[in-house]
């Protein structure tokens, strides 16, 4: 069995817009969960690629997180629906390749599946924060889910992410992160 590799990752963000995020199942616990996650990645030096599908008419990414994007994170506008399909993605990508994938975003089973299994047949290691992701219709999460599952990703919760990430209680940034999930 492989077990789910947090090593020098990057999150992506994807597709977290104003007009997306109201027409989606739990989109403010969406964006809550994805939050976390991000303000997590921020506290632990975690790389961020956010995405936006078409912001010309879908919006720029919703204000409670792009706030959490440290200086510098790029946010790449795309009409491809995995984010692989972007060359700009797949440069900045690659400008320091990660070593394993936290996906979060909207819609779970388009744009989000799409990336995951591109993601994956490029060899990275997939990590899905569940509570982090969803679409319009919740059958459309749950189908997304098993099926990034059975591709091979590891489906996980926000707070499960970033204990991975600790890996202890003696990492400095413990307490920073314990806040942020409560």
């Amino acid at each position: 069995m492989n077990l789910p590799v947090i090593h020098d990752p990057a999150v992506i963000a994807i597709d977290l817009q104003e007009k997306l995020v109201p027409s989606v199942n739990a989109g403010a616990d969406t964006v809550a969960r994805a939050r976390v996650l991000l303000q997590g990645a921020a506290e632990l030096g975690v790389r961020v690629i956010a995405t936006e599908q078409y912001p010309k008419g879908l919006g720029n990414t919703v204000p409670e997180i792009a706030e959490t994007f440290a200086p510098g994170t790029p946010v790449i506008a795309k009409t491809s629906f995995s984010v692989f399909g972007e060359e700009q993605f797949r440069t900045e990508l690659l400008k320091n390749r990660p070593h394993s994938l936290i996906f979060c975003g909207i819609e779970s089973h388009v744009c989000v599946l799409s990336s995951i299994f591109d993601a994956i047949e490029e060899g990275f290691p997939v990590i899905v924060a569940a509570d982090a992701v969803s679409s319009r219709k919740s059958c459309e999460v749950t189908l997304a889910l098993e099926s990034a599952r059975q591709a091979g990703a590891w489906i996980l919760s926000t707070e499960t992410i970033l204990f991975l990430l600790l890996k202890n209680s003696l990492n400095p940034h413990f307490k920073a992160i314990s806040k942020l999930i409560k």
